[in-house]
Parts: structure tokens; C-alpha cells; sequence
């Protein structure tokens, strides 16, 4: 009983860096900008937290410089992309092979150092019921922060102003301009907390889940993060159907050789992989469909009238 509990809470913690990431792209996918440097800023967030939780020996200092590198990273990406209007797809690109490098050589320093490990939150009684407490009750403040921004971000979207300011923006940026919108400033605001939200999921790997530094150690996971995105259709609340269903499948391959399941190691570590691969080429069958819940304006340029 108790080996699958602890099984359980690692399916409940290892999509929290996706949640984190993938909640913030939506945010900037609704507003009309398609972010390929997702991985970057991530890795980034991941060394900056690291880092700084190990010089300052603070993890909220950690976390707080992981999403300013993460909202740093996405303010160079919105300044070209949306002021000098150079290519979405490439300055992406380009800002992933530039964070995965900037990282490797920021962290040559701290290859082999750890840091303490988050402190999870005991809730009195509630954190001693047997099985369900820990499972529910005992997990550290960034695992709830997760769940209430995904929360936070639906009822932003469909109840607020701003949110709606942001949607329109996405789906027809012209007439958003043409209603006296700054199209610019929304999208730059969208891009700064999606930046923001990929270096804390960057640095909850690097400071909680396993708290040392790896050259590398996102391994993909802002492909997922944007393959998430898609699988969601643009809702906040599939996105956590999206980040379990493939962080289920990373804990799975995991603990399958632990079962004596006789499969090499290296085709099991494909398996989350292959697994959003095939998650999109189904979503993908239906371009009607894809095509219906995108936002409009997805990835499109803006050109404000002189």
C-alpha cells in the first residue's frame, strides 16, 4: 500500500513543471503569439532557480529569479517579434538554442551541487488521514500554486475585462486596434507571464523534483508543454488532463522496470514521446476542428496603421 501511494504522489508532482509552462503558453497562444522558445525559458528558469536557491540558500529567492529569467527571456522574444516583427517560428527557435546553450554555460559551475529540497505543507488533520492525506493534504506550496493558477487563468479568460481584451486581440487583432486596443502592449503582457510561468516550471525541476543540476535536465518537456497546449484546445482546464496524461506516462516508464517489466530502458524513455506524437497526429486528423478552437489571429503578424 504504502509503495503505491508514494507511486501516486509522484504521478500528482511530476506534471507540475508542464502545468506551469503549459498554462502560460495558452495565455500567450489566446493573445495571438505562437512561442517556440518555450524550452528555452525554461532551462533558464531551471538554472537561474537553481543558482540562486544555492547562493542565497533561499528557494523563494530561487523561484522569484526563475521567473524573472523565464519573463526576461520572453520580453527579448516579444521585442522582436512583436516591435521588430521578425518571424515567430524562427526567433523561437532561436531563443531555445539559445537558452539550452546560455544554460549549459551558466551552469558548468554547479554540475554535481544540490540544494534542500522544497518543504511540503502539513495540513493539521487533514495531512494524517491515511492515504488520501498524502496524496492530497502533503505536497509543497508550488503544487497547489499550480492547480489555483490553472484556475485562476480559466476565470481570468472567460470572466474579466482583460481577458477579454486579451481573446479578442487573439482572434481578430485588427479590430481590436480599430477599437483603440494596443495590440503590442497586450500581446507583451501575455508573453511576460507565459515567460514568468515557464521559469518557475523550469526551476520546480531543478529545485524540487530533483533538486541538483543536469545539463539538459527539461529534456523536452516545452515540446510537451506545446503539444498540451494544442491537445487542450486553448481551454485552461484540459490543460491538467493534458499534463497527466503525459506526466502519468513519464512516472509510468519509470517504475516499469521496478514491475520486471523486461523492456530496454531506452525504448521506455521514448515512450512519452512517442506518446504526444501520437496525441497530435489524432488531434491533427480533424483540421476542422483545430482550426475552429486556435485563436484566429494564432502566430500571425501585426502591422498597426501609420
Amino acid at each position: 500500500m504504502e509503495l503505491a501511494v508514494l507511486i501516486l504522489q509522484g504521478i500528482i508532482v511530476a506534471p507540475i513543471p508542464l502545468v506551469f509552462a503549459a498554462i502560460g503558453e495558452l495565455v500567450v497562444e489566446r493573445s495571438g503569439v505562437l512561442n517556440l522558445g518555450l524550452e528555452g525559458m525554461m532551462i533558464l528558469g531551471a538554472i537561474a532557480g537553481f543558482s540562486v536557491a544555492l547562493d542565497s540558500g533561499s528557494l523563494v529567492a530561487g523561484i522569484a529569479a526563475a521567473a524573472l529569467a523565464g519573463a526576461i527571456a520572453a520580453g527579448i522574444f516579444g521585442i522582436l517579434t512583436q516591435v521588430l516583427l521578425s518571424n515567430q517560428v524562427a526567433t523561437g527557435l532561436a531563443l531555445t538554442i539559445f537558452g539550452l546553450g546560455l544554460a549549459a554555460l551558466w551552469g558548468q559551475g554547479y554540475s554535481g551541487e544540490s540544494t534542500a529540497p522544497l518543504a511540503k505543507i502539513h495540513i493539521f488533520l487533514l495531512s494524517d488521514i491515511p492515504i488520501a492525506g498524502p496524496l492530497l493534504f502533503a505536497h509543497d506550496p508550488l503544487v497547489y500554486l499550480a492547480f489555483a493558477l490553472v484556475a485562476g487563468v480559466a476565470w481570468f479568460l472567460s470572466k474579466t475585462r482583460a481577458g477579454l481584451i486579451l481573446r479578442a486581440v487573439g482572434e481578430n487583432h485588427d479590430a481590436a486596434h480599430a477599437i483603440g486596443y494596443n495590440v503590442v502592449a497586450v500581446r507583451m503582457a501575455a508573453l511576460l507571464f507565459g515567460g514568468a510561468c515557464a521559469g518557475v516550471g523550469g526551476a520546480y525541476l531543478s529545485t524540487v523534483q530533483t533538486p541538483f543540476w543536469v545539463e539538459n535536465m527539461t529534456a523536452g518537456r516545452g515540446w510537451i508543454a506545446l503539444a498540451i497546449v494544442v491537445f487542450a484546445s486553448w481551454r485552461p482546464g484540459r490543460v491538467l488532463v493534458g499534463a497527466y496524461l503525459f506526466g502519468g506516462v513519464t512516472v509510468a516508464q519509470l517504475h516499469a522496470q521496478g514491475f520486471g517489466i523486461d523492456i530496454d530502458a531506452q525504448y521506455l524513455s521514448m515512450l512519452p514521446y512517442l506518446v504526444t506524437i501520437l496525441v497530435l497526429v489524432l488531434i491533427s486528423h480533424n483540421k476542422a476542428r483545430v482550426s475552429l478552437n486556435a485563436p484566429a489571429c494564432l502566430a500571425k503578424p501585426f502591422f498597426a496603421p501609420s
